[in-house]
């Protein structure tokens, strides 16, 4: 190397920092206010969840969400998870992430259908869109804006974050012969479901997941409707009832729900916003072939232990299908505001319907 050459970079040197308005003698400044710069740019962000930490399904989704965002973020971004009751109840989810006691949150939209009514509808309605359905609607026909619209005066944003896939039934520790045996029985169900069975006799009740097996174990309740075989095995249920019953007309569609703080969200820059709405994006897909891979193993295991999986009877079915007519027409009486919500999802569920007649339903009638 020529002493020009060292000369001319030198001089280069000099210019750079002088135009980021500093004198050659600010290096070693440069050099100790660099680390503190890039400290003060970190944030520690909480998770908050509606579920047990670490629980199969969707308590793994929220810690890869979180994992993925930490990462992804080259640590700029420290997101760390809690579990239900850790920092704010299961049910209160919405309101720790729109107050700002926490920054993210991961639950299902049902969970907070006391403070929105029409929160319901983005995770899944009795006898409504199927997986591919849901999807299809909050990405192309206007669900998002509509969600983003529900949660924009409790300052939250939404996202699609994970999926359990069609969700079965549910546990009965006594068999179903017919619609009677459901006169009385304790259940816990979620969502709009709840007054579906209240009107066929049962007497539902909504207990966080965390709760379920003690209260099934106990005898507290005598059914529970929850999600599908991965997470069902996993929390144990079989060990508290031996009749498993499909299909679950509650719930479809399982989506689960990431949340952000808004104006956290508003105040990242472009790469950080992406990289949020990637780590929830990605997820989606992750959280829902897992649920679709193990509810295959889980289901098969749990014939291998001895439950009895069938079909729910045939008047138990139709009585359902009854009742949600009257329970939809309720709904809407006494919540107006929830009728744009309703009429886009009702439009993508008539198209959804349409197609999948010809391919979905047709296939399986041929398979």
């Amino acid at each position: 190397m020529t002493q020009s050459t060292n000369s001319g970079r030198r001089t280069l040197l000099k210019s750079a920092l002088k135009v980021g308005g500093l004198a050659a003698g600010g290096v070693a400044a440069t050099a100790l206010t660099a680390p503190a710069v890039l400290a003060q740019q970190r944030q520690k962000l909480a998770m908050v969840t509606s579920w047990v930490k670490g629980s199969p399904g969707p308590g793994t989704t929220a810690d890869r969400i979180a994992e993925r965002i930490t990462r992804m973020t080259a640590g700029r971004l420290e997101v760390r998870v809690y579990g239900a009751g850790e920092l704010t109840s299961p049910f209160g989810v919405l309101d720790a992430v729109g107050s700002n006691a926490a920054q993210l949150g991961h639950t299902a939209s049902f969970f907070s259908a006391g403070k929105f009514a029409a929160a319901a509808a983005f995770t899944t309605l009795p006898f409504g869109l199927d997986v591919a359905g849901h999807q299809a609607w909050i990405a192309r026909g206007q669900g998002q804006e509509l969600w983003d619209a529900l949660y924009a005066p409790a300052g939250v944003k939404p996202f699609l974050a994970g999926n359990s896939d069609f969700t079965m039934g549910g546990w009965f520790k006594a068999p179903l012969g017919s619609l009677d045996d459901l006169k009385g029985l304790r259940l816990r169900v979620a969502g709009l479901g709840g007054q579906i069975y209240e009107a066929l006799g049962a007497v539902p009740a909504l207990l966080p997941p965390g709760e379920i097996f003690g209260a099934l174990k106990s005898g507290a309740i005598d059914g529970v409707e929850f999600l599908g075989p991965f997470s069902d095995r996993a929390l144990g249920f079989a060990k508290a009832a031996s009749n498993y019953y499909w299909p679950g007309f509650n719930k479809p569609n399982g989506s689960a729900e990431g949340l952000i703080n808004k104006a956290l969200f508003d105040q990242l820059d472009e790469a950080d916003r992406a990289i949020v709405t990637t780590a929830f994006e990605v997820e989606n897909y992750h959280g829902l072939a897992e649920a679709s891979w193990f509810n295959g193993q889980s289901l098969s295991a749990l014939r291998s232990e001895g439950v009895s999986v069938q079909p729910l009877p045939a008047d138990i079915m139709q009585a359902a299908k009854t009742a949600w007519r009257d329970v939809l027409a309720d709904w809407r009486a006494k919540h107006p505001e929830v009728e744009p919500i309703l009429q886009s999802y009702e439009t993508a569920l008539v198209a959804q319907q349409d197609w999948a007649s010809l391919s979905l339903q047709a296939y399986g009638k041929i398979a």
